[in-house]
């Protein structure tokens, strides 16, 4: 197994981790490892995700129809209603 040495840590990152290590029932070293194994993790589901521009392109042309724009819009209006209180004001 190999072994990695962290230099240079300032004693407040190094003191909020032993806290976390004592709450965690963790040494400061198991703590550090579980910490980076975790944020390893998010990261690799993280870029298994697709982007909201990549599900929109996969969306798109997805939807197929037998009818042409205006029978659609036709459609689209019949199926409406009409308010009266719209009519009349609030």
């Amino acid at each position: 197994m190999a072994n990695l040495q962290i230099k240079g840590i300032d004693n407040e990152l190094y003191d909020e981790l032993k806290e976390i290590a004592a709450e965690e029932n963790r040494s400061v070293s198991q703590q550090t490892l579980f910490l980076l194994r975790d944020y390893l993790a998010k990261k690799h589901r993280v870029r298994t995700l697709k982007t909201p521009a990549q599900i929109l392109l996969d969306l798109s042309h997805s939807w197929e129809e037998d009818q042409d724009a205006a029978a659609i819009i036709a459609k689209i209006k019949k199926a409406r209603r009409n308010s009266k209180k719209l009519k009349e004001g609030f």
